[in-house]
């Protein structure tokens, strides 16, 4: 090995850095411990940071005492659950990513609408699980191709579709090609579904198998946008590997290649990368470079209203004295 290439578009996105932010300000505001339904987010080392420091994960909101403090994960959640936690007098900050209720938000409205919706997305899934119970009766899933030319739906009643946020944009787009190959009228959200983050990822990893001989990927195996870069890597013919840390990487793998690109999942932290390039420059390779991104990522999402800082009315004699001073 000689040279590693590092996409610029990597790890944490907006809603991951909102979740953990989420759960760290909670703690200092109101104190340890603060319970958290799931994971906040599918990365075991974030997890670990966070339990350090005094948060309680929890499977169900029925594990948190009665009149506790619970913040829900980034992976969204259904009705019911906030029904559940309600009736046991737990105060609930939602940490769901935005672009989460965005698809929640559709689905209700299709459903309200009479429409029968085909979900796109991975069985089991948390996010997946929490996007069906928005209106369970209504929503159909799909995770294939197969599965979209199979689906028994008549093409007579009203349908719409949605989709997980962390899909594979090529996947999904064969999938929503046959969907509406088979039913011409379905319709779709006004803007896509998956995630401004995994869209870049995934393009920043095809433009990097352009340039180098295989890629690591840093992330969680629970994690789908962290596999579909791997596969977005293997499907271009380069050998692709997802590890959870530096700790994973074996020299006998990959000192046969001349340059490999690293990338990160979204719920992957920064220092991960950090110490996968300490693993590159141990073993010999003295350049490390970035992939730069053609446009660069700038969104950010506002914390819970819970947790935003109060803002202070000017009281007359403040107004008074800035006026003062100009």
């Amino acid at each position: 090995m000689t040279r590693v290439l590092v996409a610029e578009h990597r790890g944490f996105c907006a809603g991951v850095e909102r979740a953990v932010e989420t759960v760290i300000r909670a703690l200092e505001t109101y104190g340890a411990p603060v319970y958290v339904r799931k994971h906040i987010v599918h990365n075991d080392h974030v997890i670990a940071d966070l339990e350090a420091r005094g948060a309680v994960f929890v499977d169900s909101e029925r594990d948190v005492p009665e009149g506790a403090r619970l913040v829900l994960a980034a992976h969204g959640v259904e009705p019911g659950v906030h029904r559940a936690a309600k009736a046991r007098g737990l105060t609930t900050i939602d940490a769901t990513c935005p672009l989460v209720l965005k698809v929640h938000g559709e689905v209700r409205r299709f459903a309200e609408a009479g429409y029968r919706i085909v979900l796109v997305g991975h069985a089991g899934h948390d996010e997946v699980i929490g996007t069906r119970g928005q209106a369970p009766d209504a929503v159909f899933l799909v995770e294939t191709v197969e599965d979209a030319r199979t689906i028994d739906l008549s093409g007579e009643d009203p349908l719409a579709y949605v989709t997980q946020t962390t899909l594979s944009v090529d996947d999904t787009a064969q999938i929503i090609t046959t969907l509406r190959a088979r039913f011409p009228r379905i319709v779709g959200p006004r803007s896509e579904d998956i995630c401004y983050a995994t869209s870049n990822r995934q393009n920043a990893v095809k433009e990097l198998v352009q340039q180098v001989d295989a890629v690591v990927v840093i992330g969680s195996r629970e994690s789908s946008n962290s596999n579909r870069l791997v596969e977005t890597a293997r499907t271009a013919g380069v050998p692709a590997w997802l590890v959870e840390d530096a700790s994973q990487l074996e020299a006998h793998h990959l000192e046969r290649f001349d340059t490999v690109g690293v990338t990160a999942g979204a719920s992957t932290p920064e220092r991960l990368v950090e110490q996968v390039c300490d693993w590159f420059r141990t073993h010999g390779v003295r350049e490390i470079g970035i992939l730069e991104a053609r446009t660069p990522e700038t969104v950010v999402f506002r914390l819970p209203r819970e947790l935003r800082p109060v803002q202070r009315s000017p009281r007359s004699d403040d107004v008074a004295a800035a006026v003062g001073s100009t």
